[in-house]
């Protein structure tokens, strides 16, 4: 049997799913023990039972000013200026993305517009929106929907391209008007393609936040990251890095699930 056509079954998929973790660990164990064994205080690398320590202090200990689990704060705060910026990006670029997509006479100025505006890179206009938004939680929410909803214009917009011709004209045949076609034959297929959208988004809108909580704010996953580096306290960082990208990794089981279960003919077409 070729090499290209060997398929694993679903113990060997989860092995192979683990090994590069596994060797991740054992190659970060083997260093941290070589530097701590040179220098018990160095902090670039600290052992695993010191991250522990220090995100049991974070996670289950109450601040002595605040009197916050800071892990439980930061968490809720980036999750909820996360959740608001991809909702109203979603939200915007659905209706952008219908409007380019299946409207020719709307798509003429739309779409040329979308493929500038899509090429900005957001975090240039971050010291713009901190003068128009100022610096409380609405500069961070509009910094993840207008980084994230043009790109998700666009590629909603060619997928209501792609839709066959043959279907809006059997549709209007049929006595369709043009909303008609549009909540009966356009959406459906958008919605389950903006779900996979945001899935491929959820990294960039990540970046986003990260960005803009590291310049200005008071509570949040990057705002204690970046406020720690000052400090060196590798122990706080690291595990902060990977909680994000547990959330991160849940977020998008989370969709994709969403998607599965609210478009399960969605999952067939694949198969």
């Amino acid at each position: 049997m070729r090499f290209i056509n060997r398929v694993p079954n679903r113990g060997v998929r989860l092995l192979l799913a683990m090994l590069p973790l596994v060797l991740l660990l054992v190659i970060y164990a083997a260093g941290s023990a070589a530097r701590l064994s040179e220098n018990p205080d160095d902090k670039l690398l600290p052992s695993f039972a010191q991250m522990v320590d220090a995100m049991r202090h974070m996670a289950f200990e109450q601040d002595e000013r605040t009197g916050d689990y800071l892990m439980l704060s930061d968490t809720l705060a980036s999750l909820q200026r996360l959740g608001l910026g991809l909702g109203l990006a979603a939200l915007v670029g659905l209706c952008l993305g219908v409007a380019a997509g299946a409207f020719p006479l709307l798509g003429a100025p739309l779409s040329p517009l979308l493929a500038v505006v899509s090429v900005i890179p957001p975090l240039a206009i971050l010291p713009i929106l901190f003068i128009a938004f100022g610096l409380d939680e609405l500069s961070k929410v509009m910094l993840i929907a207008i980084g994230v909803a043009p790109l998700l214009a666009r590629d909603l917009e060619q997928r209501a391209k792609e839709i066959p011709q043959e279907v809006m004209v059997k549709a209007q045949t049929l006595g369709a008007n043009s909303w008609t076609i549009v909540l009966r034959v356009v959406l459906p297929p958008l919605f389950s393609r903006l779900l996979v959208s945001l899935r491929l988004m959820l990294g960039a809108a990540w970046l986003f936040l990260i960005s803009a909580e590291a310049i200005s704010a008071t509570a949040g996953l990057g705002y204690r990251i970046f406020l720690l580096r000052r400090y060196m306290a590798m122990d706080v960082i690291l595990p902060y890095v990977v909680w994000i990208t547990l959330l991160a990794w849940l977020s998008d089981a989370a969709l994709k699930h969403l998607n599965r279960w609210w478009f399960p003919w969605s999952e067939g077409a694949k198969a």
